[in-house]
Order: structure tokens, then sequence, then C-alpha cells
């Protein structure tokens, strides 16, 4: 179980970028993603605001029979695993029976799929099991159909945590390689920006109700008012280090530690569990705190929730101890498809030499934490830390650094 494992791979549908090269011009530049929904009509709701990937049009990526079966959440994923392995310099056709497979996160996904089915119910007074049909969607569309398409038979599975989900699946998808498994497609994309998810979303009571894209979304912010959701997220390869050097690969770099815990019940007098995962991640890592270059942040936009969370890293690393940033304040929250994302990124900060900024965000009084505005900063990021919560208390840590 020491074996380590390294990312080979990364394919992104984000809001401000569609691609890696893309998504990452934009982050480190301070571009937003986020806008007015186009996907459908928001003037009757309380929110209207999202991050929506641009610029993917299916048929371009994706044969005929594909798009007519699958909702928009399947052909992003479908197409970034595609990027993902191309990136990697990966054929499964060419790996060995049942040597890779595939261990992704979703929280909202289905609810496209599942309205469709409703609509057609509706409109043909046909028979169909819609709720059903939209669950079985939600769990084949991560695993199932990554795996069919690709030829992908070792391990598999869908990891369910909310926004916590894309670092548990990477967990779960390191500990697969650690026990034997050759190759590891992770990460997680979600997409649930249509009329039924987004009343889903709007019952969290979390989502901003601004209107101005600039403004909406600011964590750690005095105006903090809820976050902005969106769609999309990245898929990554992970590959056994050795294997992956054998066949000359390039690493992006190390998953090295990872922690999870849970929240009390509301109520109890017990602390919030995140700062406990921070400290089992980096233990994970065998890493001490002044280890680590810079924190990429949850970032929830809920002031107790923010004030818990610069709480836990100021606990971990002492006041303005070590540089934070959000850069989801140009995406939205993605649900299961954020956290991976914040990886890819901090990957790409290991190799650029620098930190993405939180956009738009001017730091409240109380909070004691170095948080990165503004624009990027140069930095030499070795050792990244990425958290992530969801729902129900859910808390995930994931330590990436440079591989040498």
């Amino acid at each position: 179980m020491t074996r380590s494992v390294v990312v080979t791979g990364l394919g992104v549908a984000s809001p401000n970028g569609l691609g890696t090269e893309d998504f990452w011009e934009a982050t480190r530049s301070g571009k937003s993603g986020i806008g007015r929904i186009t996907r459908f009509d928001p003037s009757q709701y309380p929110s209207r605001l999202a991050g929506e990937v641009p610029g993917f049009v299916a048929k371009d990526h994706l044969p005929s029979r594909l798009i007519v079966q699958t909702d928009h959440m399947t052909r992003l994923a479908l197409v970034a695993t595609d990027w993902a392995l191309a990136d990697a310099g990966v054929q499964p056709e060419e790996l060995p029976e049942y040597d890779a497979g595939v261990v992704t996160a979703s929280s909202s996904g289905g609810f496209e799929f599942g309205q469709g089915e409703l609509q057609k119910l509706w409109s043909q007074g046909s028979q169909h099991v819609s709720a059903y049909q939209s669950f079985a969607w939600f769990y084949a569309v991560n695993s199932g159909q990554i795996s069919i398409r690709n030829g992908l038979k070792g391990p598999s599975g869908v990891v369910v945590s909310d926004q916590a989900g894309g670092l548990d699946a990477l967990a779960q998808a390191r500990r697969q390689i650690r026990n034997g498994t050759r190759l590891i497609v992770s990460g997680g994309v979600d997409a649930s920006i249509c009329p039924w998810g987004w009343v889903a979303q709007l019952a969290s009571g979390r989502l901003s109700t601004g209107d101005e894209p600039d403004r909406a979304y600011l964590p750690f912010d005095a105006d903090a008012a809820g976050h902005v959701p969106g769609e999309g997220g990245v898929i990554l390869v992970l590959e056994d280090a050795e294997s992956a050097r054998e066949r000359g690969a390039r690493s992006y770099g190390e998953i090295a530690g990872y922690g999870a815990t849970f929240d009390p019940k509301p109520g109890s007098d017990r602390a919030p569990g995140l700062r406990k995962a921070i400290e089992v991640a980096l233990a994970d890592a065998g890493i001490e705190p002044g280890d680590v270059d810079v924190v990429f942040a949850d970032a929830a936009a809920i002031p107790e929730l923010d004030r818990i969370e610069a709480e836990a890293i100021t606990a971990v690393f002492g006041p303005r101890g070590v540089p934070v940033t959000a850069p989801k304040t140009m995406t939205g929250r993605l649900n299961s498809g954020a956290a991976p994302l914040d990886v890819a990124a901090a990957l790409l900060s290991i190799g650029d030499g620098l930190i993405p900024p939180t956009t738009n965000v001017e730091l409240a009084p109380g909070y004691d934490i170095d948080l990165v505005t503004g624009q990027a900063r140069p930095a030499a990021v070795r050792t990244a830390l990425v958290l992530a919560r969801g729902h129900a208390g859910f808390n995930s840590a994931v330590v990436v650094r440079a591989t040498d």
C-alpha cells in the first residue's frame, strides 16, 4: 500500500474553458465562465446565474448513436475521458485485460435524463418509470458508460458524497492502483442545469440570488450570500508511478495523501471535521504543514461555512501561514466535478509555478488567511492541498505534489 500513484492525463470540460489548455489559460488570467443561464429560461427562478461549459457540440466528438442515448452530462464525461486518455498517451485496447478500471464521482447527475423521460410521459402518455431510469443512468454514466466505450474491465465504481465525492473517487482510484491495478480513469463531471435539477439545487437554500456575474459568488467576502452552480469537471488518468515511468509517460504530479471525516450532527458541541481531514491527509502524505505551498479551498460562500473553513486552515497552518485560493469563483461550484477540477488546477500550478486567483473577492475582516485575490501569484509550488465539503457533513482533503 505504499506504491506511488501519479496523474498522467487530464480531460477538462469547464465553464471557463473547454479542454485543459483553454481552462488553464482562463484560470491563470482570471477569466470567468459564469453568466445568465442559457440552457433554459431562468426568469421564473430566484437564481438565474450558472457556469455553463462553452462551445461544446456533442456531434463533433461522439457518434450519433451515443448522442441520442445520452444526456449532456454523459456526453461531457465521455469526451473528457477521450481527452484524458489521449493526453496520457494510453490506447485502452492495448492494455492487458482487467488492468484498467474506472472510479468516478457524481452527485447531481441524472436530472436532465430524468426530466426528458418525464416530458415523454407527459406528452406521449407512455409508460416510463422515469425516476428509476434517472437513477440507473446516474450510476451508469459515471463508470459503466466510460468502461463500455473504452473496454475498461478492471475495478469500477461510483462515489456519491456530494461536493466531496470527486476527492473520494480519486482516493478510491489510488487504493485500487495500490492493490495492483495498473491504471484507473477517475475524477468527476456533473451537469444539472435543467429545470428539474435547478429546483433540486434551490432546495438547498445555498444558491446565490445575485444577477451580477462578478458579484454573485463571493467566498470569504463580507457580501458572501451563497454560491453559483456550474456544470463540468475533469477526468484524470491515474497510474502506478513505476508503470508510468516504464512506458515513458509524463507525470503531472502524485496523489500523495488523503483524509476524510464527517461533521458531528447539528447541535453537537463537537468541532467540525474539516481540520481533522486536513491533518489526516498531511499525515498520509508524510508531510508537515510547512511543506504545503498552497491550499485550494472548498469556498462555500456561506458565511458560517466560510468561517469554519478559514478557522480549520488557520488552526493547521497558522495565521496567514499558507496561500489560499478558490479558482471556482470563475466556474461556479460543479458538484462532484469541482474538487477534481481543483486537483487539475493544483497540478497545473505545480507545472507553471503560479497560484491562480480568487476573482472578485475582497477578504472580509475576521478571516486570518492569505487569500490570493486579484491576479495570479508567482510561487514555487511543489505541494498543494485541495479541500472539499458536501451536504450531510462530508469533508475530504487531498495532497498532490510534484514528481521528480
